[in-house]
């Protein structure tokens, strides 16, 4: 079906944005790497999307929702579906009298940081650095320094595999650590947070701390996933690897990160199955050597 020239003209008919067959996802990951999908295409509204999964349901055609790829491994073998690009999904909506911003699934986290910023409203600085988007973002439940996006997440705009929308306000929402569980084939559209009034001068002071943390703390220079694992209980994943000795540990080009345990870095040509080898790696010698089972925080998707 995916292959069938009707399918493909059908498909490209009902959007305006991009319609690419065949794609490298090693161009659109962060970590830059990853096979072909069979299809990745970029819906410019909710409209397009919503006929997008439709029709994928109609003809029974597997797809995933991706946003900026910042947290996303395809395997070698690449994805046979669709892959679904949030990114041209970019309304973003200030609110005064509420001290809400809402933004689309596409709005990059630094986006929405700065706009904070520019109309005085306190809560998002940690997500300052956090490369992804906001769909992707609200289904990790994204967080940093103490805070998740729960904590300021109001609303969230969905569709489901049926292709209706729905608003879900938070108590309606299961937000659980690094994730937000919802039904199959749904998708986030948007989001919209609830902060409160500050002061410019405080929130941009904060803002500069987090990102200046970062940067002394993450291997920026390097194309990486972010975070590999989940943090256990009472002790960060990244001084787990550290305490075992896996830093700088290499397969091919992949490596994990002198200066940060939890990351991985494409330090020149890696591919995936380096990456994910050493994911393997860290896993077994971390259950071998503190009984703890290290959970995944990225997501892996695709065929060897």
């Amino acid at each position: 079906m995916i292959r069938d020239k009707t399918f493909r003209d059908k498909l490209e008919s009902i959007v305006s944005g991009k319609v690419l067959f065949d794609e490298p996802m090693s161009r659109h990951t962060s970590i830059g790497v990853g096979g072909m999908t069979d299809v990745l295409v970029f819906p410019r509204s909710i409209g397009e999307l919503s006929r997008v999964i439709s029709y994928l349901r109609d003809c029974d055609v597997p797809f995933i929702p991706v946003g900026n790829c910042t947290n996303l491994i395809v395997r070698d073998g690449g994805y046979r579906g669709v892959l679904i690009s949030l990114r041209e999904l970019t309304a973003i909506d200030h609110r005064q009298s509420s001290f809400s911003i809402y933004a689309d699934a596409g709005v990059p986290f630094s986006e929405i940081v700065n706009l904070s910023i520019k109309k005085s409203l306190a809560g998002m600085e940690f997500c300052a650095g956090i490369p992804g988007s906001v769909g992707g973002g609200v289904k990790m439940n994204a967080g940093a320094f103490g805070s998740e996006l729960k904590d300021v997440v109001d609303t969230v705009s969905l569709i489901n595999g049926r292709g209706k929308t729905k608003v879900a306000v938070k108590d309606e929402l299961k937000f659980e650590y690094r994730n937000l569980d919802l039904p199959e084939g749904t998708v986030i559209l948007g989001a919209r947070f609830l902060l409160t009034k500050g002061s410019r001068e405080k929130i941009q002071r904060r803002v500069s701390e987090i990102i200046g943390m970062r940067k002394r703390k993450h291997p920026l220079e390097y194309r990486s996933a972010g975070s590999i694992f989940k943090n256990p209980p009472d002790i960060s994943a990244g001084k787990i690897i550290d305490d075992i000795g896996l830093k700088g540990e290499k397969i091919g080009d992949a490596r994990i990160s002198e200066m940060h345990g939890n990351f991985i870095v494409n330090s020149g040509k890696a591919k995936a199955k380096d990456i994910i080898s050493l994911i393997d790696m860290a896993q077994k010698k971390v259950w071998e050597e503190k009984g703890i089972h290290l959970e995944i925080e990225v997501k892996i998707i695709g065929v060897d």
